[in-house]
């Protein structure tokens, strides 16, 4: 049986889902590999990039113009400042992807020889420039988490990539896309070999485009509900659709929570005879909200920092539209679809905070 999915990337025989690759413009993202572009894929977590990366690299596999591969670098986020640490294992999960997704064997020999050498810091770069070399097709690279490293390994990092960018396709990648929670622009890089904080938009210059994933639409997220009836039988009423929508506005991560909760964790969801009504998605919202779930906790957290209370504060209270462009920006990172959520949030959190006034 199929459910609604609420970690990591979806697998279409275990998940309700969205095609991923309908969920961008994959005649933008071809032309760009087409041209041998570098570019970005953010948007907020839980929303689908790992999904649509995997979804795209089995597409250009299929195809077989390229050789695509996927690698996740937030392993190598544990190693900060220590560039020769972090960049051996940037190196060593394309290794990995490389082998489970391609069969390909070659690579983890090329990466040896090259962690073997004195210049490891430049490891990814000399790793890559020699398995492309190699190559008979050209590679597209599709590195996921990139903003999960800081500093003088995340400046090593784009800076390798743009040392190594006039030699694709044939001794670099023919095209990069870089994905992560934050836009290149907002990159704000504090790194110790450098007096200044360095911007994203200077340390990788040869970026082409920035795409954003977008959330659902009304309709994406009804269609998405639907599977289940289709698979199941239960349906939604179309008060609970509704209500779907209004409190997430298609955020995916919001909407697939509040439909597995309703559906399969509470007690008159689970009966397949009874319907999913608008007081069942009530229900799921304020248990989400008082368990302090994870995107909603991060979400949380992020009301808290200055410059999101200068300018979220005023919309939740009603008194002030505030700067709705500056609200995006500072909740980029979270769970921003929630914000109807948020003020529900809030209240939680007063009452908390008088129960343990009252205990004191």
């Amino acid at each position: 049986m199929r459910s609604f999915n609420t970690e990591g990337p979806i697998r279409p025989d275990d998940h309700y889902n969205l095609p991923p690759l309908t969920r961008w413009d994959l005649d933008q993202v071809l032309s760009l590999i087409e041209q041998k572009k570098y570019f970005l894929l953010h948007a907020p977590r839980q929303t689908g990039k790992t999904s649509c990366l995997l979804a795209l690299m089995a597409h250009l596999n299929r195809d077989g113009r390229y050789r695509a591969v996927y690698a996740n670098l937030e392993p190598a986020q544990a190693y900060r400042e220590q560039v020769d640490a972090a960049m051996a294992t940037a190196t060593q999960a394309i290794v990995q992807g490389a082998r489970c997704w391609l069969g390909d064997e070659q690579a983890e020999a090329v990466a040896t020889e090259v962690l073997e050498s004195p210049a490891r810091h430049l490891a990814l770069q000399n790793f890559l420039a020699r398995w492309c070399a190699r190559s008979t097709q050209p590679l597209v690279l599709l590195l996921d988490e990139v903003d999960a490293l800081v500093g003088d390994t995340l400046l090593s990092l784009l800076r390798q990539l743009r040392a190594g960018y006039p030699q694709r396709p044939t001794a670099f990648p023919h095209t990069v896309v870089l994905c992560g929670v934050r836009n290149l622009r907002d990159y704000r890089i504090h790194a110790r070999s450098e007096r200044e904080v360095i911007t994203g938009g200077s340390a990788f210059n040869i970026k082409a485009k920035s795409l954003r994933l977008g959330d659902f639409s009304a309709e994406e997220t009804r269609t998405l509900l639907l599977e289940h009836t289709q698979e199941t039988g239960q349906v939604f009423t179309p008060e609970a659709l509704e209500q779907v929508w209004t409190l997430t506005q298609g955020q995916p991560w919001l909407v697939n929570a509040l439909a597995y909760r309703a559906c399969f964790e509470l007690p008159v969801g689970r009966d397949r005879t009874q319907p999913i009504t608008q007081a069942l998605i009530d229900q799921a919202k304020e248990q989400m909200i008082l368990e302090r779930v994870t995107h909603l906790d991060q979400l949380a957290h992020k009301l808290q920092e200055p410059r999101v209370r200068r300018v979220i504060e005023p919309m939740l209270a009603g008194t002030a539209l505030g700067d709705v462009a500056e609200a995006a920006r500072c909740l980029s990172g979270g769970t921003r679809s929630g914000l109807r959520l948020a003020g529900d949030l809030r209240s939680a959190q007063r009452a908390a905070t008088d129960r343990g006034a009252h205990r004191q």
